[in-house]
């Protein structure tokens, strides 16, 4: 077929082409099967110079706790805040800092101290919320931060922000930046791929999005493709009833070829594509099964993640399942589990959500650790921002309930080159501001990086005339988080 000349032509097949590749495939298998398409002869090769020096972790495992967990109740240990409870959270101590819509018309912002007791863990005395005692037993795994803050206050651009390092929609989430610049180590599975867990609590919480696993302005093939509960892990994967695996082979040896001359006649990548989407389909079908089938795993296994180990959809069986993952050489695999947002019925709902997670994340980390896979596994435990000191509605002597609060709150992060036993980070006696260490969210990014062996400041893409990066122009290594 002959090029067209006139610029007008040249500029429709151009625009039609671009449509067609970014537009059609911004979905599925589409996004997995586009990387494997575009180097077939390599797994997933990363980009030229990558990683940038010796990397300490080859995958991350990023444990999501969406709503905001509270520290106050789960590792921030402060006891003295029994002696306030109950009094006015002094303006010294709020300093004039925003407040969320929720509490901005309280008269009062009385203190409350946390209703659950804690308790010394490890060899450091540790202290851990009487919530946590699985997490209790792996503490000395663990690097815990106390000092981490955010930019943002409310839910969405909170957790858009720590995701894709900026509060707006539309930037690569952080497991996009990584199967950009690393690429994958298994050509049968995608490199990025998500779970979400629902929520344990009972109150209804805020939704997820998928453009929070999106991959933005980079290439779609990047994108996280979400693994389901259920029969079908991955929409519109399963072969009609009848049609067996020589006969699949077949048509898409067939399908092939016509796709091809098709290529040839029009050079449209959308067609190249739907030919690379078909043979990572073909290759999920055996890979998928295996991975979500948990029958060969020990009962000694299941039972250390806990009763829901065999639910699926559960958050027990997705942390097995990432697991499983990182074993099969997924780079990037990103669980959220909803509902730790408690504005009111805190007591109650906090111990419901700690006691479906505990468990199975300490599991994980001993999981990891028994299997020689913890060394180059970065797992990353976290909310989007933390809650208030103060209560939101009405106290009593058994209820109440925390607002948003940006300025500090707590994560956790074990293996992958990060200092397993240590405590970093000290906020005020009020736990509403950072007194040392402060750690913010660009620093958590900067430092995931760094352990997958990448210099934060020199994984960037050009888009609209501006290099970008996941931490925009932000960012500094946590250096005495880092073994």
């Amino acid at each position: 077929m002959a090029e067209p000349t006139h610029p007008l032509d040249q500029a429709l097949q151009q625009t039609l082409s671009r449509r067609s590749l970014f537009g059609r495939t911004a979905t599925g298998l589409g996004a997995a099967a586009l990387s494997t398409l575009l180097n077939p002869a390599a797994k997933g090769a990363a980009l030229a110079g990558l990683p940038h020096f010796a990397p300490k972790a080859k995958h991350v495992i990023f444990l999501h706790q969406s709503g905001g967990p509270s520290s106050i109740e789960l590792f921030d240990h402060k006891p003295q805040l029994k002696k306030v409870h109950g009094t006015e959270l002094p303006e010294s101590i709020r300093r004039g800092q925003r407040i969320t819509g929720m509490t901005s018309g309280q008269d009062s912002f009385p203190c409350v101290a946390p209703i659950y007791n804690f308790h010394p863990a490890g060899k450091n005395g540790t202290m851990i919320s009487e919530l946590l005692p699985h997490t209790a037993k792996v503490v000395d795994e663990l690097c815990i931060v106390n000092s981490v803050h955010t930019d943002a206050i409310n839910h969405d651009p909170a957790i858009t922000f720590i995701q894709t390092g900026f509060q707006q929609p539309g930037r690569p989430s952080i497991g996009s930046w990584i199967s950009y610049g690393l690429g994958s180590e298994n050509e049968n599975l995608p490199a990025f791929v998500v779970l979400v867990s629902q929520t344990s609590g009972l109150n209804v919480d805020q939704p997820l999005f998928s453009r929070l696993w999106s991959s933005g302005f980079l290439p779609s093939s990047y994108q996280g493709v979400q693994f389901r509960a259920g029969a079908d892990p991955v929409l519109y994967l399963n072969d009609p009833p009848g049609v067996d695996r020589t006969n699949r082979r077949r048509m898409l040896d067939a399908v092939q070829k016509l796709n091809k001359l098709k290529a040839e006649s029009f050079a449209d990548p959308e067609i190249e594509t739907r030919i690379g989407q078909y043979e990572m389909a073909y290759r999920m079908q055996a890979s998928v099964p295996e991975l979500m089938d948990l029958s060969k795993e020990s009962q000694a296994t299941i039972d250390m993640y806990g009763p829901d180990a065999r639910k699926p959809g559960s958050y027990a069986s997705h942390c097995l399942l990432a697991r499983r993952l990182v074993e099969r050489g997924v780079r990037f695999v990103q669980l959220y589990k909803r509902g730790w947002d408690q504005h009111n019925d805190l007591p109650r709902d906090l111990a419901l959500q700690a006691k479906a997670t505990d468990q199975a994340s300490a599991a994980l980390i001993q999981d990891l650790k028994q299997r020689g896979l913890l060394d180059e596994t970065l797992v990353v435990w976290g909310g989007e921002f933390g809650r208030t000191i103060y209560c939101q509605g009405k106290l009593t002597s058994t209820n109440y309930g925390r607002d948003h609060h940006p300025r500090c709150f707590t994560m956790w992060l074990a293996g992958g080159g990060t200092k397993a036993g240590t405590v970093l980070g000290k906020t005020d006696d009020y736990c509403y501001n950072i007194e040392e260490d402060p750690v913010h969210v660009h620093d958590i990014q900067a430092t995931l990086l760094h352990c997958l062996g990448v210099d934060h400041t020199r994984l960037t893409y050009k888009f609209q005339g501006r290099w970008f990066r996941l931490t925009d122009v932000h960012g500094e290594l946590v250096k005495k988080i880092l073994a």
